[in-house]
């Protein structure tokens, strides 16, 4: 029964906090720059952040954050384990970098949340045609990355169930070869707090864990994904072994 209250209370803190949000990115994006636009929105995470701890008991664990890459002009490909929404909402106030989500164009339709996604420098592709898709997350992602801002791609391409495993897709390797910048596996277990399915969220401690930087240059990015699929597997094992009992 606390569980499902404080589920409610945070649900209607994310809605109450939204609007007013979007109403500022939507402004700060015409009258200022897309850039401010995307710290602003930060500061919506962050709120929603505290909610989380506060309204949910939710805490945060966060490992190796000394592997990101160091400096203004820096660039990087970030490859996440994605298990629920919370780290959607996590990681972009973790970054020093503005960050790029990769995401179907649906979502550009959700209220509020949507419409301030489509002010920022995002990549949304056609999830129909997947040929398009690669080229314009090729395309845009390079020029993303060379004006400062990172790529995050979750390349399983869903939210897993706890403990499970998906097919980890190329694209955000081929991005990294492409590009030059290294790739950054991460690792996290949000799921034994916010679910992938379901309303109700529990108290607990969140970890993510951010791997050593993986070299991109003459790299093939098969090799490279299956490199970092190995080290992201391994560390959710390792953070959250509750969730493989067979290793």
């Amino acid at each position: 029964m606390l569980a499902l209250l404080r589920s409610i209370l945070h649900m209607a803190w994310m809605v109450i906090t939204v609007i007013p949000w979007t109403l500022a990115v939507l402004l700060v994006s015409v009258v200022v720059s897309r850039s401010a636009a995307w710290w602003t929105a930060v500061n919506w995470f962050r709120v929603v952040m505290w909610g989380t701890r506060v309204i949910l008991g939710v805490q945060f664990r966060v490992l190796g954050y000394d592997n990101l890459p160091l400096g203004k002009d820096s660039a990087a490909v970030l490859l996440s384990k994605h298990q629920s929404t919370l780290e959607t909402l996590l990681l972009p106030t973790l970054m020093p970098h503005p960050l790029a989500f990769v995401f179907k164009r649906e979502l550009l339709k959700v209220p509020f949340f949507g419409w301030s996604m489509g002010r920022l420098d995002m990549i949304h592709i056609d999830r129909e045609s997947r040929t398009e898709a690669m080229k314009h997350v090729i395309e845009q992602g390079c020029r993303l990355l060379s004006r400062g801002t990172w790529v995050i791609m979750f390349p399983e391409g869903t939210r897993m169930p706890r403990g499970q495993k998906g097919t980890y897709q190329t694209a955000g390797t081929r991005l990294a070869v492409q590009s030059g910048a290294p790739v950054i596996p991460i690792a996290v277990a949000t799921a034994r707090c916010w679910p992938r399915e379901g309303f109700i969220k529990h108290a607990g401690v969140v970890t993510v864990s951010i791997g050593p930087a993986l070299p991109s240059a003459g790299r093939d990015p098969k090799g490279l994904m299956r490199e970092a699929e190995t080290w992201i597997e391994a560390e959710m094992r390792r953070i959250d072994p509750e969730a493989y009992p067979a290793a």
